[in-house]
């Protein structure tokens, strides 16, 4: 059983949600707006396990919410609701820190699904993360990229990464030495095959060089290639 939060203030959608979570074998609790949800989680320290974060809520939006609880160093796991699912919005919540997103209206089969799977992950890296598994650790110039803990070793310092920071890091990786479009990245890494503006891309990458480079001004590992998007150089 798992312990879930849902951020929503329309009383039928989360009554709905609440039902069919419990129906589920879940404990669900319900804020209506982000200042109680932050209380609930920071304040109260109520420990919770996944978070089902709707973008459109009175005061805080999910997009405060959620960068507050990054900020705050709370890493539960985020599958936020967003309004038509709008790439624009879609980005600004992986920006924001979610880990998953599920346009509305949505089918109450898929939002289970995608809650449950943000709970296995969970457990994987909680599981994965002491054995540090070789398939799941990438090291490079004195830098380790521990996909299982989700986590960026450096100098004897560590940066937690988003599962979203995680994914454009792994895809990266796999295509060391290679250039690779923002473009492919919206739709390799996060799914998105609509319009949208790609540039949404850079301010991932000035997180990753942050945690990453010596210089972040001067990237010697996460290289721009003009006119294209980016290269991972892991001995430049």
């Amino acid at each position: 059983m798992a312990r879930i939060l849902i951020v929503e203030d329309e009383q039928h959608i989360a009554d709905g949600l609440r039902f069919n979570l419990e129906e589920e074998g879940h404990d669900a609790d319900v804020a209506s707006n982000g200042e109680r949800a932050l209380g609930l989680i920071l304040g109260e320290r109520r420990p919770f396990d996944t978070v089902i974060l709707d973008v459109m809520l009175p005061g805080k939006d999910g997009f405060a919410v959620a960068s507050e609880l990054r900020a705050a160093g709370q890493y539960v796991p985020i599958l936020m609701l967003t309004a038509r699912g709008r790439p624009e919005d879609v980005l600004r919540g992986f920006e924001a820190g979610a880990d998953d997103y599920l346009p509305k209206p949505f089918d109450l089969s898929i939002l289970i699904a995608r809650v449950n799977g943000l709970l296995r992950r969970r457990r994987w890296n909680e599981q994965d993360a002491p054995q540090g598994g070789a398939a799941d650790v990438y090291t490079f110039a004195g830098r380790t990229l521990d996909f299982g803990a989700m986590e960026v070793r450096m100098a004897g310092r560590s940066h937690r990464l988003t599962l979203m920071e995680c994914e454009l890091l792994r895809y990266l990786v796999k295509n060391a030495g290679q250039p690779v479009s923002r473009r492919a990245i919206l739709e390799q890494v996060w799914g998105l095959h609509e319009e949208t503006d790609t540039r949404a891309i850079d301010n991932f990458i000035v997180r990753l060089r942050r945690y990453l480079e010596d210089r972040p001004a001067a990237p010697k590992y996460l290289q721009t290639v003009r006119g294209v998007g980016y290269r991972f150089v892991p001995q430049p």
